[in-house]
């Protein structure tokens, strides 16, 4: 069955693509697309973000920072508020759409970490903190079309547990 071009997400993940193509930053890709299309988050979540694009300050050694964009915008719509925090309240519905994210994830990448994620989607993982292995993973295809078409996934994803199941 055809997409709709109005779809909204597939005009997220389409967004989560192009931003991360062409600014990078792969959590707040995730997250402008999802705060463009779902008006949802608010740009200093965006801006608080961008440490955590690279696998944690381009460290590639934590959580892919596009899982992290998907993890944030669920949060910010099913996490446990700050009064309900300093009450004490341990209820939080947070964790079942996270959990269908966070799965759907691993089993199309193999992990969370970014590091692995790289050795999936390009067979090595990159240093992205030296010029050289920066210009590596930009030669095979790092921001062309591997690391948007993470982006674009975990925006999809993400809209998809957003729309059709909150």
């Amino acid at each position: 069955m055809p997409v709709s071009p109005d779809d909204p997400v597939e005009k997220a993940a389409n967004l989560a693509y192009s931003y991360e193509q062409s600014r990078g930053s792969c959590p707040q890709c995730v997250l402008a697309a999802l705060m463009e299309t779902l008006a949802i988050g608010h740009p200093t979540v965006i801006r608080a973000s961008d440490s955590l694009a690279g696998g944690t300050a381009l460290s590639t050694e934590g959580t892919c920072g596009a899982l992290v964009g998907g993890m944030l915008a669920l949060g910010l719509l099913t996490g446990r508020s700050y009064e309900n925090f300093q009450q004490g309240d341990k209820k939080r519905r947070v964790f079942v759409p996270a959990q269908k994210l966070y799965q759907r994830f691993v089993t199309e990448y193999g992990s969370p970490v970014c590091k692995q994620v790289q050795e999936a989607i390009m067979e090595r993982s990159f240093d992205l903190l030296s010029p050289r292995g920066y210009a590596a993973f930009e030669e095979a295809g790092g921001h062309r079309d591997k690391c948007p078409g993470v982006a674009a996934n975990v925006a999809r994803w993400t809209a998809d547990i957003i729309v059709n199941e909150l």
